[in-house]
């Protein structure tokens, strides 16, 4: 469960979302400039709030009122930019561990080699970033936040570096992860057609403001 009630300016712009959501895939939705980044950037933490909460699973991360601001590092929080940011001197296998080791948790061998099948990236272990596709390297940055066991997965924009291509050859395994990783996920976009393919429920943004909040159906 995500619950989000918070205020933000920035500069000229103002943003007030209030939204609670249980979907696998959250989808916030608008036009360039509506908000969604600046939302998803509260919900890890790299923004704070001027005024509001933000709940996390039960777990408070954000309560202006109270003084409580939790530091993205202990939020359990995955995150999926819009260019993958692999380690170029490292390679996949190397990529993949980062999260687990910068989180300190121990090998779960087991794990690794379910997300490595879900992402089918197994011939890509021993291969530096430089020599992936951009739909490829996005499937190594996936598995990157999924092995470092977060509660929620945050993806800004995850597509909207690469060509059509690429795009039709990532977008089944964001489903697969909507169906078979079991890590609920807030994914920026602003291609309805994407969403409508990958989210269960919609917060559509317009100017800072939630518009309409749904099933899919919100985007017709």
């Amino acid at each position: 469960m995500l619950r989000v009630d918070v205020e933000k300016q920035l500069g000229e712009f103002s943003l007030h979302a209030t939204f609670t959501s249980e979907g696998r895939v959250t989808g916030l939705f608008g036009a360039s400039g509506a908000g969604k980044s600046s939302l998803i950037n509260m919900i890890a933490g790299l923004l704070r709030p001027d005024r509001g909460t933000i709940v996390i699973d039960g777990d408070v991360v954000d309560d202006i009122a109270a003084g409580i601001h939790v530091p993205t590092w202990r939020r359990r929080i995955g995150y999926v930019f819009q260019d993958a940011r692999l380690f170029p001197h490292l390679d996949v296998a190397q990529n993949l561990d980062y999260g687990r080791r910068m989180n300190r948790l121990a090998p779960d061998a087991a794990q690794r080699a379910r997300v490595v099948e879900l992402l089918d990236i197994g011939a890509l272990l021993d291969r530096r970033p430089g020599k992936l596709s951009g739909g490829e390297r996005q499937r190594v940055a996936l598995g990157r936040a999924l092995l470092s066991k977060p509660r929620l997965l945050l993806l800004d924009e995850p597509l909207g570096a690469l060509d059509e291509a690429r795009k039709l050859e990532i977008l089944p395994y964001l489903v697969r992860l909507r169906d078979e990783a079991n890590v609920p996920m807030v994914y920026v976009s602003h291609d309805a057609a994407e969403l409508r393919q990958l989210a269960t429920q919609i917060v559509m943004l317009r100017q800072g403001r939630v518009t309409s909040f749904g099933g899919v159906k919100v985007l017709t």
